[in-house]
């Protein structure tokens, strides 16, 4: 049997400004299981192979997954695993390996010894675990923030958030889309595991989200497990003015579990 595993997620730091300016390596949550295995021990050499796998793939390809095969149960068992950059990344230009590099050296840290583990950059995602999750649909919502609301009286702000909420909403957007209305911009995501119905429906949940928690917000991140939505107008994006309290809940992949964080 694998050890059952219980995420518990750092609390969010600052997200700058928008977007297309936000530095690649900005930190946005990071989390790992509980169980730990013993160091040394085969499955240690499992999570280093792929975690390298994953460095190497990416001045290649913007997404892949992995798999490295142990003896089933115990310290020997099998690791799967995938790695993400954001859409406007490009491998050629040494951005998405850059960024996975980034993201590996700050999982291996954060999550040294667990079983499973997850770490999402501005620019990227990584993820591992001895249970399998690749092309598994997953709406569980990881991190929720809004800003402070703008305020009925202006029209004209949620009139472009509408209509960029609304273009990333759209089907035929593809796996990654991006949405600019005036100064205000969306982006919205889902991992390339999903097929496209499944990344839709995951999508879909996350953008509904962005409506109904953050209502007339001057900004909104929603993470699921498997895909986000955001939007922002420039210079509105910061803790500093956030609406209320800004909290992460966390239950993610096979968790029973739920801890909030706020701060």
């Amino acid at each position: 049997m694998f050890p059952t595993k219980t995420f518990l997620f750092i609390t969010v730091v600052s997200l700058l400004v928008t977007f297309s300016f936000a530095a690649v390596d900005t930190f946005v949550y990071g989390g790992c299981s509980q169980p730990k295995y013993f160091p040394g021990s085969p499955y240690e050499s499992n999570v280093n192979s792929l975690l390298t796998s994953f460095v190497s793939s990416a001045s290649l390809y913007t997404y892949n997954n992995f798999t490295v095969d142990g003896i089933s149960g115990g310290d020997d068992s099998p690791v799967y695993g995938l790695y993400q950059c954001r859409g406007d990344l490009s491998s050629g230009s040494g951005d998405c390996a850059r960024c996975v590099a980034r993201a590996v050296s700050r999982l291996g840290s954060l999550c040294f010894g667990a079983y499973g583990g997850a770490l999402q950059l501005e620019g990227c995602f990584v993820k591992y675990d001895n249970s399998t999750f690749l092309g598994v649909e997953d709406k569980t919502v990881v991190v929720r923030r809004c800003g402070a609301p703008v305020g009925s009286y202006n029209s004209d702000e949620l009139a472009r958030r509408d209509s960029v909420v609304g273009y990333l909403a759209a089907s035929s957007g593809g796996s990654y889309r991006v949405g600019v209305s005036g100064q205000l911009q969306g982006a919205a995501q889902c991992t390339g595991d999903l097929s496209a119905s499944e990344c839709q429906d995951c999508l879909m949940e996350a953008i509904g989200r962005l409506r109904s928690d953050c209502g007339t917000a001057a900004w909104g991140d929603v993470y699921l497990a498997k895909c986000y939505a955001r939007y922002s107008s420039r210079g509105s994006h910061s803790r500093t003015n956030a609406y209320g309290k800004a909290c992460l809940l966390c239950s993610v992949g096979f968790v029973s579990l739920k801890v909030l964080f706020c701060v």
